[in-house]
């Protein structure tokens, strides 16, 4: 080693940096590129595009969504393969009406591959802003006629609507509140409802039979049976109903929730007016109004609620009572209760006094327990805020009694009797549900006098 005159260090060889450098340029060959780009892809790097397609050929849809994760490169080339003929050939499957298939299941094969396929295109598409997703995904499904509401000749003999609704419910699965409003206006304007709706709800009740049940099955197929929470349901329930007046909304609950013919699967417009009917054909309405009621329904209040009801108690025309008391049973207790209490608070005690009547009516044909019927009446005369008010409800109510069943039995006396002979059956059920109503009431009287509300 040498050191400078005048110095007292050495200094150090800048051979050392030369050495440094080498070790630096040797970690960063061009191999190192390769290797990268063969990360992404894997092996597959090697394989000439036609290949790669083959072999997706023997995987199962869940498969090849499995494999959609493994790079960005990947996925890009699955999407690239669901867009080809052949790729389109073998996902789109088309047996919507062939339902009966050996070993299949009733269809339940092909909504189960359309639960696949909606996981397959929800991680394909990961990456992509939602309305980029919604176009991809539109791109891929819109050859399949049997997912548009007009597509299918033969509507009720197809499950296309309900495999796109099971695709889109693992599609969005997860989503927040702005991305499903973005879904939801996508498919309005897609589909065009607004219009289809608009001209529904205000023609005559029955003018556009078939438009009817397509919008029917459209709204109930795609946008609300598949989803497993109530908040879900409620949320595709409000955006349908939601930009209409009320008296629209109304209808439109009809339309999607209301009685239809066994027949043709058409709306029956005429099944509350006619005459009482069971359960079944008011099922539907009542649970469509209790996902309403929800709290999660966070868009509905109480107020709105009750005003449905009351609005739909008249589409077509003013329901027969017995309807009316049936379907606020099936309703449930609160929902019962808030229609109730309106009604006393609005000073309508004669049509509360006769809904209490045929509360215990339906509570007898029905097989309900009628100390139902009568606590609720008790709860509701806590309404009225002075003795008199509740005095003179009570006494609405045994008018209304006495004068339903002068009505029935004029019906039997009149000797005009159908088949079933259904005006005696009346004027049977309604005696047994006054005698059944005053005795519980009584026995309610007795047991704590102190509730008692007479």
């Amino acid at each position: 080693m040498t050191s400078t005159p005048g110095t007292s260090y050495t200094l150090i060889p800048n051979q050392k940096y030369r050495r440094s450098t080498r070790r630096s340029s040797q970690r960063c060959n061009p191999s190192d590129t390769h290797s990268q780009s063969l990360s992404t892809l894997g092996y597959f790097q090697t394989l000439p595009l036609e290949i790669f397609q083959m072999i997706l050929n023997y995987l199962s849809v869940k498969d090849i969504s499995m494999l959609s994760m493994v790079s960005k490169t990947i996925s890009n080339h699955l999407m690239n393969y669901i867009s080809t003929s052949a790729g389109n050939q073998r996902l789109l499957l088309r047996d919507f009406h062939n339902l009966e298939l050996p070993g299949k299941g009733e269809g339940s094969y092909i909504l189960e591959h359309y639960r696949s396929l909606g996981l397959l295109l929800k991680r394909c598409t990961l990456l992509l802003p939602t309305k980029e997703r919604l176009k991809y995904i539109h791109k891929v499904l819109s050859g399949v006629s049997c997912f548009k509401l007009n597509g299918c000749p033969s509507p009720l003999h197809c499950l296309g609507l309900q495999c796109y609704g099971v695709f889109l419910q693992i599609l969005t699965a997860g989503w927040d509140e702005l991305e499903c409003h973005r879904v939801f206006n996508f498919l309005w304007e897609l589909s065009n409802l607004a219009r289809k709706v608009q001209t529904v709800v205000s023609s005559k009740p029955g003018s556009a039979q078939k438009l009817e049940l397509r919008i029917r099955l459209y709204c109930r197929s795609v946008l609300l049976n598949h989803w497993v929470h109530r908040s879900d349901s409620a949320f595709w329930l409000t955006r349908i109903l939601k930009p209409w007046p009320m008296v629209n909304q109304a209808r439109l609950l009809y339309i999607i929730f209301g009685p239809v013919s066994s027949l043709d699967g058409h709306v029956v417009w005429k099944k509350m007016i006619q005459g009482p009917t069971d359960e079944a054909s008011l099922k539907g309405l009542a649970e469509a109004i209790k996902l309403l009621y929800d709290a999660e329904a966070r868009e509905w209040t109480t107020d709105d609620v009750i005003s449905l009801v009351d609005e739909l108690s008249v589409v077509p025309r003013e329901w027969l009572m017995e309807n009316n008391a049936r379907l606020l049973i099936l309703s449930g207790n609160n929902i019962c209760f808030t229609f109730m209490a309106s009604k006393a608070v609005n000073g309508r005690v004669a049509e509360l006094a006769r809904l209490v009547v045929f509360l215990a009516l339906v509570c007898e044909k029905d097989l309900y327990c009628m100390d139902w019927a009568v606590k609720m009446m008790q709860k509701v005369c806590n309404v009225f805020s002075t003795p008199g008010e509740r005095n003179y409800f009570l006494q609405c109510l045994e008018n209304a009694f006495a004068h339903l069943i002068m009505d029935m039995l004029q019906a039997v006396l009149s000797g005009d009797r159908d088949e079933e002979d259904s005006s005696f059956l009346n004027l049977f059920h309604l005696v047994n549900a006054q005698a059944n109503f005053h005795k519980e009431f009584l026995c309610l009287s007795l047991v704590s006098p102190s509730s008692s509300t007479a």
